[in-house]
Formats: C-alpha cells, structure tokens, sequence
C-alpha cells in the first residue's frame, strides 16, 4: 500500500478519532488543535501533534502542512473555523480535502470552496472515514475485527469481462465475494459465470493483509 501522508485539523472527537485509525493503520499524521490537552492526547499515537490556530494559514504552512497528500478538518461546529481550514487547505494545493460539516448548509458551502468530500461524521463514524481514506482504492472500507474487513471496490481493469471463475478469485486472492452490485441492485448470491462489467461493484469480505496485498497487485490504470 502506498504510504500517504496526513494532515487531521481539530482533535474533537471526530479528529481524534481519525487520527487514532490513520496512525494505527501506518500512516504518518500530523494532528493540529489549539488545546494543549486534546494535543498531548494525540501526541500518544501520531507522527507529530501541535499546538496551533487551524485558521492561521503562516501556522499551517510552518508544520508542513503543505506537503501532505490528504487533509481532514474536523471542524463541523465551528463553520467559520471550517471554512477557513479550507480555503488555506485548498490555496496551499492539498491534493485531497475532506471536511466534516455540521448540516447540509454547511456541506453546500463546502463543496464550493472545494472539499473534495464532505462527511457529516462523530465518534466510531471518524474510524471507518479513516479506515476509506487508508484503503483509498476501495469504495467503501468498513472494519469487522482487528484483522477482518469487509469493502465495496469497482472490478479493476483486467477483471472486466471476467467472471469469478475465469479469475479463480477465492484462491487467487483468499477472499471471498460476498454480493455483487449492477446498476444500483444488489445480488447477495452472484453468478459465478458471469463476467464482470466497468459499473460493477464487488462487495468482499478477508482479512486486512489480503486486501491490502489486493491494492498493491492491482492497478486500474
């Protein structure tokens, strides 16, 4: 898995929450909040946490923040602090911006200034907004146990046009689909002849290491 690096602003429970799954899942984070407590507690687990004001652009740019590939502001009650996160993530050319908003209000105003992706997220929700970030070739990542997940992914390039046993997939890549969607519908008992199209979606279930080694052996350029 490619390694990434990430940017979490605001250490309320969501940010936390975030940069707890992100660290724990071998990325390195940089975690930012201007209450000294909330920043000792990240400092446990992240790569590197500091006492600092989201919105002071200067601040921002003084701990690398333009460096990293993916940002999170964790703001959602705050809407002025929100927008400001954003505007100094988008002007400082973070590739990818995730913001969480607090109502749709906030998401339309989001989405304007160029969040790539806006989550109305708390608590364990903050875990599987991580876990889809760290596992970002999937569409959706949800984690079962400590070592088993289940996630959605579209068919990547050299599966088109095959079924699942033209690609003999459970021992190909020790997992096991569990259900397939087509064209918004979804068949919990999929065909095993039949090929796959581009607008599938698998839904498959193993272990963490498999589906990792899943990403690192397959591309859909």
């Amino acid at each position: 898995m490619i390694r990434k690096q990430f940017a979490v602003l605001g250490l309320g429970r969501f940010g936390m929450s975030v940069s707890k799954t992100l660290s724990e899942n071998g990325f390195d984070v940089i975690a930012v909040d201007s209450d000294p407590e909330n920043v000792n507690e990240a400092s446990q687990f992240v790569t590197y946490a500091a006492i600092a004001d989201i919105t002071d652009e200067v601040a921002l740019r003084g701990l690398g923040l333009a460096n990293v590939d993916v940002a999170v502001v964790a703001v959602g009650g705050n809407l002025e602090a929100g927008v400001m996160s954003t505007l100094i993530c988008k002007e400082m050319g973070i590739p990818y911006l995730v913001a969480k908003a607090k109502n749709d209000r906030q998401k339309k105003i989001l989405e304007k200034l160029g969040a790539d992706r806006v989550v109305f997220p708390e608590g364990e929700m903050g875990v599987r907004i991580a876990n889809n970030l760290s596992y970002d070739g999937f569409v959706d990542f949800m984690e079962l146990a400590e070592e088993f997940a289940i996630v959605e992914l579209a068919p990547f390039k050299d599966w088109i046009g095959k079924s699942l046993i033209e690609l003999n997939f459970r021992q190909a890549y020790g997992l096991n689909v569990v259900g397939v969607k087509t064209n918004g519908k979804f068949d919990v008992s999929p065909d095993v002849d039949r090929p796959f199209e581009s607008t599938d979606i698998l839904v498959v279930i193993g272990e963490k290491a498999q589906l990792e080694d899943l990403l690192d052996g397959n591309s859909k350029e």
